[in-house]
């Protein structure tokens, strides 16, 4: 019998087998807080069976077999037929049906719809953020299609069923439809009036031919896709079904998977359109303002997204150093450690708490709050996805070598990090549209002002952001090149203006000392000393 070398102690256990909603506190109050009373027992047993589903070692389990298990194409079958086919492990599908059965495409049909989402989306993306991308086009393109009554008629009660079907046929014949989005080609990026794929009217009306490609098509396995094109009177925005209505494949050649630096569960693909069938969507010549609400409403999803990783990083690290002990004593009461955790924790909060705030801006739907969110959201998107990555290696390094390890876990959120900065419209297009939204706009301003300064008097560090702001707003000489410093300064200051408001006073406090007084390092750990970091980190712990 071999002897035992040793007895393993001195490990944190799985985080597993706990309400990933009701253990968020910052997520939890927003509801609360947000929504109609009315409507708040249902929805939290909503979230927190949805919670409990993403806390399981079965889900979790899931994502990682879904992350492990990326998708392959096929393109033809055994005899030589093309098919354009993708193939995805049995974990996705179960993640990708229960994301659409917990109505995370169905905010357009229901009472708090967007609020319910939003929380929904943030605690189930936190299991595996690929799936995330078909649930969240498949949510955004509602607004679209709701430019021809006739076609949203058709489609849109498909995209807010909660019944999902991965079957390929013409969508008629389908409980529920997924719905995918290209824009980007190859010559043109984020320039899409660049681009070249050419729309050739028919004989039917609304309806064109396609040819080009798409350089950027996720989700190709969806039953319909929303695309620009250019038509005789200019870019256009086109719905092209996967399957046609006699039920044969439309023509939609997958060239290629991109082999992505991480949210590999998701297929992102490119692909070709020769002769392909479409439905315009809108007016010619006004693509983009047709599908200006879709992206829009992606963005947003962005800003979840990245809280949702925010938050199962922050969740890891405290978990981790809660149970994990070195010289002398558990991680978390260590000084220096505890001020790390607490960082994170106040990125994570204020990243949570704006997020839910422009949620419940879509709700509420009056002509103020389109204004505000015209402004909130690319100043939202610029700078709550560009924290996700520092975010994501701090945490990671709180579990030092067993973070860097694959069985952690934490190399996937790693990885998934950078994505949702760059996916509709990287920082120089988010800082470039809150000048468009300033200088076109100026509804968009003074509802942000409005916002913004029902915390006035709160806090002098957030008084005096607030007047620096507006000195910054004030000299619009060079502005261009000053997009993304008044992007972020935008960002902060409504961040710190919400966590004054609902906020505990400790978490408020460290915020304004931190990111709006200038008592703030250039790394995380770097608050000041005086601060109330235990009452910041335990706010963040993990439990139910």
């Amino acid at each position: 019998m071999a002897a035992s070398t040793h007895t393993v102690t001195n490990q944190a256990p799985p985080l597993v087998g706990y309400d990933v909603f009701a253990a968020d506190r910052a997520l939890r109050e927003a509801v609360e807080r947000h929504l109609d009373p009315e409507l708040l027992p249902e929805a939290r047993e909503e979230l927190s069976g949805l919670g409990r589903t993403t806390g399981s070692a079965q889900v979790q389990e899931w994502g990682a077999l879904a992350n492990e298990n990326p998708p392959k194409l096929r393109t033809h079958d055994r005899y030589g037929n093309r098919i354009d086919e993708v193939d995805f492990h049995p974990a996705w599908h179960r993640l990708l049906g229960k994301g659409v059965s917990a109505g995370l495409t169905s905010a357009w049909t229901r009472p708090g719809g967007h609020l319910r989402r939003a929380a929904g989306f943030v605690v189930w993306t936190q299991a595996e953020a690929g799936n995330g991308c078909p649930l969240s086009m498949t949510h955004a393109a509602v607004p679209a299609l709701r430019a021809d009554p006739e076609l949203a008629a058709e489609w849109v009660p498909r995209l807010t069923s909660a019944v999902y079907d991965q079957e390929l046929r013409p969508a008629s014949r389908k409980a529920g439809a997924l719905f995918g989005m290209g824009m980007t080609e190859k010559q043109g990026g984020s320039d899409v009036r660049a681009n070249t794929t050419g729309a050739r009217p028919l004989a039917e009306d609304g309806a064109y031919a396609l040819t080009g490609h798409k350089w950027f098509c996720s989700a190709p396995m969806s039953d319909g896709f929303l695309v620009l094109a250019q038509a005789p009177d200019g870019l256009t925005c086109f719905l092209v079904p996967r399957v046609l209505e006699d039920g044969t494949r439309n023509v939609f050649r997958i060239q290629r998977l991109k082999d992505k630096l991480g949210n590999r569960s998701n297929a992102s693909s490119e692909v070709e359109f020769d002769g392909t069938w479409a439905r315009r969507v809108g007016d010619e010549g006004r693509g983009v303002r047709t599908i200006i609400e879709m992206v829009a409403a992606t963005r947003l999803d962005c800003v979840l997204g990245s809280a949702s990783l925010m938050r199962q990083a922050v969740a890891q690290a405290i978990h981790h150093c809660t149970y994990r002990e070195a010289f002398g004593g558990r991680l978390v009461d260590k000084p220096l450690m505890r001020n790390v955790l607490a960082d994170l924790a106040l990125e994570s909060e204020a990243a949570t708490t704006l997020a839910m705030r422009l949620a419940a801006a879509y709700d509420d739907g009056s002509e103020r709050e389109r204004a505000f969110l015209r402004l909130a959201v690319p100043a939202a998107k610029y700078w709550v996805t560009k924290r996700c990555t520092p975010v994501a290696v701090e945490a990671l390094e709180c579990l030092g070598g067993n973070g860097y390890v694959e069985e952690s876990g934490m190399p996937r959120l790693l990885r998934e990090s950078p994505l949702n900065s760059i996916w509709e419209g990287a920082g120089n297009v988010q800082a470039l549209d809150v000048l468009r939204a300033l200088q076109r706009e100026p509804g968009a301003l003074d509802a942000y002002l409005r916002e913004v300064g029902q915390a006035r008097g709160a806090d002098h560090r957030l008084d005096g952001a607030i007047k620096n702001l507006l000195t910054e707003l004030a000299d619009l000489d060079g502005v261009e090149a000053r997009a993304r410093r008044l992007a972020e300064r935008i960002a902060l200051v409504l961040q710190g203006s919400l966590l004054v408001r609902y906020a505990p006073p400790e978490v408020a406090d460290a915020f304004c000392a931190s990111r709006l007084g200038g008592d703030w390092g250039t790394g995380f750990g770097t608050l000041p000393h005086s601060l109330d970091l235990a009452t910041v980190v335990e706010r963040a712990r993990p439990v139910s």
